[in-house]
């Protein structure tokens, strides 16, 4: 009897996860900073696609989702807050960009990227998406081939794409607070001080991160980006009930999501078509992640394939998508196991305690 409850239980627990996958809820974006975001990404690309160097203008795209770290605080401390965030993706995606040459150093530098982007984000308490796109610029990073000739040049693009944003950011924040009259200056929240917990759940994070792409790499899979991604989104829940809910989302969010990128490449979409997608699922995306995580998975998801595989994907979209699926349940594994660390009280306390001085 007693097996029997329990199976029924856990039969409800994933009903009730399955059904939260479609639940929405009252955290919505102005329409005016969901238009920021799309104009952010999709310019880079339009631009890049008018001068025939379509690859190019993907790097400016990237770059601009630091858009999505715009505070709502008064206009000085939202663009210091953008400024250092642009800062962060160019950090990020350098390292990527010239460690990719080496498995273990890449994977090494990459958890090491998402160790401070982690530090940074909690102790200064830094909204969502918190470290995640740090960590995801970091790896995109790493799908390019490795040529230290071209680096200089994939840095200044992107650098270019976060300044872009940064342009943006502040028209509308002007906008909005002296024309408009709506601004929505809301003090910054003070830093978080204990500083222990959080070193320590950065490490657990970057160690998870950085071993889930080495893991990948050493069996052979194929440009394996989407293992850290998942892994990085996974982790980021701030119970274990949420990184299982998480890993949930995570996995059917992108399997239909991995659906949708098959139907676009098998169209074989052309670049001014990519810019009009790329546009549009920026818009989505932002228009859902506060609201219901899973949903905004879907469109993540093939968003970040034209971003890492566009120039290469078009030719077998079968293979590609295959390859994406796996290297998400392998990350979706290491993420799950990293949040029971570090959300398992008695083993992440006794670790705490031996960090506090005698």
């Amino acid at each position: 009897m007693g097996q029997h409850n329990s199976g029924a239980d856990d039969v409800v627990r994933l009903s009730d996860n399955l059904r939260s996958l479609l639940t929405l809820s009252d955290q919505k974006r102005p329409w005016g900073f969901l238009t920021m975001i799309a104009l952010s990404t999709g310019l880079p690309v339009f631009l890049g696609a008018w001068v025939d160097e379509f690859a190019l203008g993907i790097l400016g795209s990237m770059g601009g989702l630091v858009m999505l770290y715009m505070p709502q605080t008064p206009i000085p401390h939202r663009m210091v807050t953008m400024a250092l965030c642009a800062f962060g993706f160019a950090v990020s995606f350098t390292l990527g960009v010239l460690t990719s040459f080496d498995v273990y150093l890449s994977a090494g530098t990459l958890g090491l990227t998402a160790f401070f982007a982690t530090l940074v984000s909690r102790h200064f308490a830094l909204p969502p998406p918190g470290s995640f796109f740090f960590i995801l610029v970091a790896c995109l990073g790493r799908t390019l081939p490795f040529d230290l000739s071209l680096a200089p040049e994939r840095v200044g693009i992107l650098l270019f794409g976060t300044m872009g944003a940064c342009v943006l950011a502040l028209a509308y924040s002007i906008g909005r607070t002296y024309v408009l009259n709506r601004a929505l200056d809301t003090p910054p929240g003070p830093p978080d001080r204990n500083i222990n917990a959080i070193i320590l759940e950065s490490s657990v994070i970057g160690i998870f991160i950085g071993g889930s792409y080495l893991f990948a790499l050493l069996i052979g899979l194929d440009n394996p980006y989407w293992a850290p991604v998942s892994c990085a989104a996974i982790m980021q829940g701030a119970s274990f009930r949420l990184v299982w809910q998480r890993n949930v989302h995570r996995v059917v969010g992108t399997v239909i999501g991995m659906g949708l990128a098959w139907i676009i490449l098998s169209l074989s979409p052309g670049v001014w078509m990519l810019v009009l997608i790329i546009t549009g699922l920026s818009f989505i995306i932002e228009s859902l992640i506060t609201r219901n995580y899973g949903l905004a998975v879907i469109f993540i998801t093939p968003l970040t394939v034209i971003f890492a595989d566009s120039t290469v994907a078009v030719g077998a979209p079968d293979t590609l998508i295959l390859s994406r699926l796996i290297d998400i349940v392998l990350g979706s594994s290491f993420g799950f196991v990293g949040g029971w660390v570090i959300h398992h009280p008695k083993f992440f306390r006794a670790l705490e305690a031996r960090m506090k001085p005698r």
